[in-house]
């Protein structure tokens, strides 16, 4: 049997490092906890969701293709149904006749939408819908969560937002699966180069409207740049905002990386929906960036630029910051940061190593529990707590009111990753007010709520929470009281 101070750490580090423990894991998931999460680290993969509609982006962008194509046909039966009621619309009706009324020539779809029964959400939320469900599934589902919990803190470093287009909304969950889980055992300039060349990247930062001025393109259409995704991969995805750069590089960025598009819904560069360099949106000619001179042809100018991006020093040290006061603590020990970038620097940014340099730290143990979780964290820890498998509307409605939607951020600077975020007056009415409900649900599968709090709690439970649970009037109101408790809300 483990030592109690062990035990105690162990729960802390489960809360910490991962989402928190399943009914009857106990004793035997706070043993050894520091082994188990450098033995994730070592196994070097993250599992994908399962279930999805779509195996990826492209197939996924030729669907919304054919998804609103199929809209615009059926918007255009609709006013040519009621024109004849329209003084002076024969010409309109005419018009509309002679044009063509099936799939467009060329078109290879085999999966076009079918007109979605009544009350049913269209396609690009149905799909968003599936995404969340079969995620959250993925992670109530984990032994530790440690490898979730990675997906989610890179998914919010390099986050778009579902709410800016039909594209963005229906790939959220293919931007995860394939920019992020693929790497998050891997390299960082892997990531980085997934991530910023994922159609939903090159959406959401508008990178496919981006002309080179000198291009083929530029110089026939009069069109210019568009430094959105340039600007962004600099100040949030590498360097950090003093991370020495001027607003030429963000420029000179933006020129480099012209030409990185989607393919559009004729095929022409490639499958509908995905990723495509566009050689007639490229700015020619030799590109300074941060003191060096970037001459390769095409797309590898930018590849290059995004690997020396990559390995800079000033990204290893926002990295490093990043993950601290992501898993230790609001103000991050110095110590602890110069640690993991020094082994970022040293590995060529290798995130195991990274990550290993983090869980091998006594620092990061023995930092007080002063992080609240974070609305996400919350719903997860709590559902694994109650073991429950919830539907969609039992996740999206909680992270809604608490501010916290999946793939949902308000800008590309991703959710706040700090206590004043969460901890507001507000914000912690609300939660009191989930955690009632989540009590009310649970209720009739909870056979004895102080069992079940000593359960997850373990040593963490305080005498102050083991009283307040006996001394509930309801069983809803304990499971409440055990899911609002300090010891449950702060890692």
């Amino acid at each position: 049997m483990a030592e109690t101070g062990e035990l105690k750490a162990g729960a802390i580090a489960l809360q910490r490092f991962g989402l928190g423990p399943k009914p009857g894991q106990g004793e035997a998931a706070r043993a050894q906890i520091r082994e188990k999460l450098l033995a994730e680290i070592a196994a070097g993969s993250v599992a994908q969701p399962q279930g999805v509609a779509f195996s990826g982006a492209a197939e996924v962008g030729k669907a919304l293709y054919d998804f609103e194509d199929q809209e615009k046909r059926e918007r255009e039966a609709r006013r040519v149904a009621v024109a004849p009621s329209i003084p002076g619309a024969q010409q309109g009706m005419e018009a509309a006749s002679a044009a063509p009324q099936g799939p467009p020539a060329g078109s290879q779809n085999q999966m076009a939408p079918a007109s979605k029964p009544a009350n049913e959400p269209a396609l690009p939320y149905r799909t968003y819908r599936d995404e969340v469900k079969a995620r959250v599934d993925l992670a109530l589902a984990a032994e530790t969560g440690f490898g979730e919990r990675l997906v989610m803190f890179w998914s919010n470093h390099f986050c778009i937002g579902a709410t800016k287009s039909n594209m963005c909304r229906i790939m959220a969950g293919a931007y995860e699966r394939e920019a992020i889980r693929p790497h998050v055992f891997g390299r960082f300039e892997d990531m980085l180069i997934a991530a910023e060349s994922h159609p939903a990247m090159l959406d959401f930062l508008d990178n496919r409207q981006s002309v080179g001025p000198n291009s083929p393109a530029g110089r026939r259409r009069g069109r210019g740049l568009n430094e959105n995704l340039a600007r962004e991969i600099m100040e949030l995805h590498t360097l950090g905002v003093s991370g020495g750069y001027a607003q030429a590089d963000v420029t000179n960025l933006a020129r480099i990386i012209t030409g990185w598009t989607v393919v559009g819904r004729e095929g022409v560069l490639g499958f509908p929906g995905s990723f495509a360099f566009n050689a007639g949106l490229h700015e020619p000619g030799v590109t300074p960036l941060l003191g060096r001179r970037y001459d390769q042809p095409g797309k590898a100018q930018g590849i290059a630029a995004l690997t020396d991006l990559a390995r800079h020093p000033a990204t290893a040290q926002f990295i490093a910051t990043k993950l601290v006061r992501h898993f230790v603590a609001d103000a991050p020990p110095r110590a602890l940061v110069e640690k993991l970038a020094l082994t970022f620097r040293q590995s060529g940014g290798d995130l195991p190593s990274v990550y290993r340099a983090l869980i091998e730290d006594d620092a990061a143990w023995r930092a007080p529990t002063s992080k609240i979780r974070s609305p996400q964290e919350f719903l997860l820890a709590s559902y694994r707590a109650l073991g429950r498998k919830p539907d969609f509307g039992q996740i999206i409605g909680p992270v809604g009111v608490m501010g916290q939607p999946f793939w949902q951020p308000s800008g590309p600077n991703g959710y706040a990753d700090d206590n004043a975020a969460w901890a507001s007056a507000e914000g912690l009415k609300t939660r009191v007010d989930v955690a009632a409900g989540w009590g009310r649900q649970a209720a009739g599968s909870v056979a004895d709520p102080r069992v079940l709090t000593e359960d997850v709690l373990g040593p963490l439970l305080s005498p102050e929470t083991k009283q307040a649970v006996a001394r509930a009037e309801s069983k809803p109101q304990a499971i409440a009281l055990l899911l609002m408790s300090p010891e449950f809300q702060r890692r």
